[in-house]
């Protein structure tokens, strides 16, 4: 039986782009779905005269990196109609010597053919992918499955303008703290058993965080190295203060810091920074961090799954699921400790507070905030009295 490939939602920005001239680029972690969306692409979009060329073979991989000439050839003898556009599909193209100049040859001299690559970091591709590529590709970001296409995955339907019932409320919220707990990628989200999950999760932490991510980065100082990632899983949703970190791990600051930018270009964590208008003086300026998945986030940090939801784990879900929708994502916090979890500038400005529980919502910050910036106050909760209001009420709401 073959097994079904969901649509991801990125999907239909990246299909604006299939016939044209550009490289699309797609760059995502380990197991997060990069495969199986080109072969939705493949399979649903393309359809015709294409070739797949998996890099992790090390024979296609010697063939790329004897030359775009051979790799060209090697399709036109697989049946490849040079007289119709050819769409060459390349599979973790950062293991190529060179990619930069196998994709620029093929782009500048094989005008009949376009290339969608995917890789497994941002910071390997932009350290192998050079200038020369500027104005030639397009790159698309993959993550963990998001809220709604978790509930896609479930095979879920609810129309929420519609069907905004207490049951239907509670059974979303139900579903919501499976998807907090575990996460959202895509191979932990189908699989049914909970020992599985975390068998499954902690392979991808062990090869993909430990291992990959520290070859890439050229880690010597491995125990330090995974101690930062704990403390930081330990800490999602939370101020970071590198001086504090340095002198916990005994590193020094510099390396902190590249340990932090390897692993925000690696899609394990997000950094947001402080909301600056006025009272600048007043203001924190010290960024917080997220942990790009709850599953991971709780492994590295409990060596388990919950058995309930602790506030920072709904706040980093609340988080993910606006970094998700490309949201300008801030928070505010001044010195004499008023905050807001998370102030959101599309339209109009938002100030959004996160409680697990909404009997615990404190609105004096909320209300000063929205005083002094005209912001529009949103609360998202969990648990209390207002169960029904929930995130969906307001990610489904254009204006944000």
């Amino acid at each position: 039986m073959v097994n079904k490939i969901y649509k991801r939602a990125i999907t239909d920005q990246i299909i604006k782009f299939l016939g044209k001239n550009d490289i699309i680029v797609i760059t995502g972690s380990r197991q997060v779905g990069k495969t199986t969306l080109l072969k939705y692409l493949i399979q649903n979009h393309i359809k015709k005269n294409v070739f797949y060329l998996d890099l992790e073979n090390i024979n296609l991989l010697h063939l790329c990196n004897s030359g775009a000439k051979n790799t060209y050839q090697y399709l036109l003898e697989h049946g490849a109609n040079e007289k119709e556009k050819i769409t060459l599909v390349i599979d973790e193209v950062q293991y190529l010597n060179n990619p930069s100049s196998f994709l620029k040859i093929f782009h500048d001299h094989y005008v009949n053919i376009q290339l969608i690559v995917s890789g497994s970091s941002s910071f390997d591709i932009k350290r192998k992918f050079k200038e020369s590529l500027a104005g030639r590709t397009v790159t698309f970001e993959i993550y963990p499955l998001s809220f709604d296409e978790f509930l896609l995955f479930k095979n879920k339907s609810y129309n929420l303008t519609t069907n905004n019932s207490t049951t239907t409320n509670i059974e979303l919220i139900d579903l919501a703290i499976e998807y907090i707990k575990y996460g959202g990628y895509p191979k932990i989200v189908l699989e049914n058993s909970v020992e599985l999950k975390q068998i499954y999760l902690s392979q991808i932490i062990n090869t993909y965080i430990r291992k990959d991510i520290r070859d890439i980065g050229n880690i010597r100082d491995i125990d330090s190295f995974n101690k930062l990632l704990e403390l930081l899983a330990s800490q999602s949703g939370s101020l970071i203060n590198i001086l504090e970190l340095s002198n916990t791990l005994k590193l020094n600051r510099t390396t902190v810091s590249t340990y932090l930018e390897l692993l925000e270009n690696t899609f394990i964590i997000k950094r947001i920074r402080p909301y600056h208008k006025n009272l600048r003086s007043e203001l924190t300026k010290h960024p917080k961090i997220y942990l790009l998945d709850t599953g991971i986030m709780h492994l590295l940090w409990l060596k388990d799954f919950p058995k309930i939801i602790f506030g920072n784990s709904f706040e980093t879900f609340v988080f993910l699921e606006l970094f998700k929708l490309k949201k300008d994502i801030k928070f505010w916090r001044t010195t004499n400790m008023q905050e807001i979890d998370f102030i959101i500038q599309s339209d109009k400005l938002y100030s959004i507070e996160v409680k697990l529980n909404f009997n615990n919502t404190n609105l004096k910050s909320l209300n000063y905030f929205s005083t002094k910036y005209n912001s529009e106050k949103i609360i998202i909760g969990l648990k209390g009295e207002k169960r029904g209001h929930y995130i969906w009420e307001f990610i489904k709401n254009d204006s944000l």
